[in-house]
């Protein structure tokens, strides 16, 4: 029996308590006498969160009123410290570059994360897109022979999750991750390891962390890709390194996923597909869970759920400053608590909101610039930094990939940075919906002024270079926010829309947000802003443009097979990275 894992009258009381626990809240908000945001915003309130920035606190009203089943969970007031500077991959030296990067210029990275698992002494969990490979495996292998060397004198074994995304057209091999990584395990190892990986629709995994007994947390935009980050022409990405009780919540974010691993695979119909047919093997259906366990008839087939009493307690980090968790879990559940978030952030803005992401529009047809049936621009977005340029006065600046860009050489199916939108493009659907949201009160030399002054879009470049020296385009995986010089956003949600599992931190904190925009924010945009990428006359002359993909009625035959042939084509080609 697996020390760590509950007995199944504790797993049914656990569940009980959790129903009556829901039940109560219901019934709470449902009663009589009050009204009904006082005692929703009455039930989730964190004291934590009197020393939020108003930036901060625009996101929890939010989270608070629309999302309070998912606290603890997808969103939390938490505190930590930013350790070091910013985990940025090529290092921002090569913005004021004019050479490609030297060789093995970003193996560090790998042994960051060496680093922080090999603190583990009692939980570690770990995710990602896909498996790791290359460089990125072997340190992988390397921390966990340092993981057992530090549990031969634990009272209980130590606990390792890792999960990754089971992505359409690309099985997650759990069962060759676990081989790989024990392989030169003893057989006292004293570990217990979970290898999982789901699907439910187009929703997987799609955020990056290691966490560490609920202290030491990695977390941002990288996937774990030898390739993509530490060969020849490799796109740009952005992590960054934690301590404190954030942490926590990294852990937290992990459990329900792996809750629903568990409810799927114990399903009939999970049983007979999800536990028989090998990890490996490409099925037709729309879910799929797998999960392998280590050592086998000793660990139990489902990993432990994660709680803060079962990690060694610690004094808060001197110097911890105020954040927030944001996450979502795209269709596991209701609700997309960090989409809100983002939102109320854009609308607390007044000054200046700083944007460097992949790109703002859906994913094309190859080699077109033709959105793929049923995908659309993220309107919501969109309108937020729409309103706040015209209504406020806000100056918008954002970074994307260039078009089409190709890292590592790999082949344009296998790795896809930019969704093939022009920064003009990316403008024009900003300004269009001003248009929209304000057009009894738009003319067009007000218009143009507020594109000339307010509205900066640029492809991400080296000392003004956007190609590489064999003449590829530069690529851009980072996904950082940044508001009024305030608060400051690091994570793995994209901006465009795409419905996945995703996770990151904002910090709330001016003193050390400034840092984040010294160290990586000012040499990007210094490297990278050219006017003429945002050109104003073409923004205003392509504004009757319809951009979005083909409408498609998902509820009739053809349009689903037309969605289901989209998001197909879209994970083939890798660009939801």
């Amino acid at each position: 029996m697996d020390p760590h894992t509950n007995t199944a009258k504790e797993k049914k009381t656990t569940k009980t308590k959790s129903f009556r626990a829901n039940a109560r809240i219901l019934h709470r908000f449902n009663s009589t006498g009050n009204n009904f945001l006082d005692k929703l915003e009455k039930y989730a309130k964190d004291r934590s969160a009197e020393n939020l920035s108003y930036v901060g606190r625009s996101a929890y009203r939010v989270l608070r009123v629309k999302h309070v089943l998912h606290h603890h969970k997808l969103w939390n007031v938490s505190s930590g410290i930013p350790i070091g500077s910013m985990l940025q991959t090529p290092q921002n030296s090569i913005f004021s570059s004019t050479n490609d990067p030297s060789e093995r210029h970003s193996d560090w990275f790998p042994e960051k994360m060496l680093e922080i698992m090999g603190r583990t002494k009692v939980w570690c969990d770990i995710m990602s897109l896909t498996i790791p490979d290359g460089i990125f495996l072997d340190k992988l292998i390397e921390g966990l022979s340092t993981i057992v060397e530090n549990a031969k004198n634990a009272e209980k074994p130590v606990v390792i999750r890792i999960l990754v995304g089971n992505i359409i057209g690309a099985p997650a091999r759990c069962t060759y991750l676990v081989k790989k990584l024990t392989k030169n395990l003893s057989e006292d190892a004293n570990i217990h390891l979970w290898v999982g990986a789901w699907r439910k629709g187009v929703s997987w995994n799609h955020a990056k962390l290691i966490a560490v007994d609920g202290r030491y947390l990695l977390q941002g935009g990288h996937n774990l890709w030898d390739a993509h980050y530490l060969k020849n022409n490799p796109v740009h990405d952005l992590s960054m390194e934690m301590e404190g009780r954030i942490t926590h919540d990294g852990h937290l974010f992990a459990n329900s996923q792996w809750r629903y691993i568990r409810r799927k695979q114990l399903t009939r119909c999970g049983y007979v597909i999800d536990r028989f047919i090998p990890d490996a093997v490409l099925v037709p259906w729309k879910s799929r869970v797998t999960v392998t366990e280590y050592p086998v008839n000793k660990a139990s087939e489902f990993p432990p759920i994660y709680n803060a009493d079962l990690v060694p307690k610690y004094e808060k980090p001197s110097g911890s400053v105020p954040t927030l968790s944001l996450g979502r879990y795209g269709r596991l559940t209701f609700g997309r608590p960090s989409d809100d978030a983002f939102i109320a952030m854009f609308g607390s803005a007044k000054t200046i909101i700083r944007l460097s992401i992949q790109d703002l529009g859906p994913v094309c047809v190859p080699k077109t610039q033709i959105a793929l049936p049923g995908c659309t621009w993220p309107k919501p977005y969109l309108n937020a930094l729409a309103e706040a340029i015209w209504d406020r006065d806000v100056k918008v600046e954002i970074v994307v990939s260039n078009p089409g860009s190709v890292p590592g050489g790999l082949n344009p199916l296998e790795a896809n940075y930019g969704n093939g939108w022009s920064c003009v493009d990316c403008a024009a659907e900003i300004i269009k919906r001003i248009q929209k949201e304000f057009k009894n009160n738009v003319d067009d030399v007000a218009l143009r002024t507020k594109v000339e002054n307010n509205l900066r879009i640029c492809y991400i470049r080296h000392a003004g270079k956007n190609v590489y020296d064999d003449g590829k385009s530069i690529g851009n995986h980072s996904k950082f926010l940044c508001i009024d010089n305030i608060a400051s956003y690091t994570g793995s949600q994209n901006l465009y829309v795409c419905d996945l599992a995703e996770w990151g931190v904002l910090i709330d904190d001016k003193s050390e947000t400034e840092k984040i925009l010294e160290d990586y924010w000012n040499p990007l945009w210094e490297a990278s802003f050219i006017e003429t990428d945002c050109d104003v006359q073409k923004v205003m002359d392509s504004l009757q443009i319809n951009r979005d993909g083909e409408p498609v009625n998902k509820f009739l035959p053809g349009g689903k097979k037309k969605l289901d042939d989209a998001a197909k084509m879209a994970s083939v080609r890798r660009v939801l990275v």
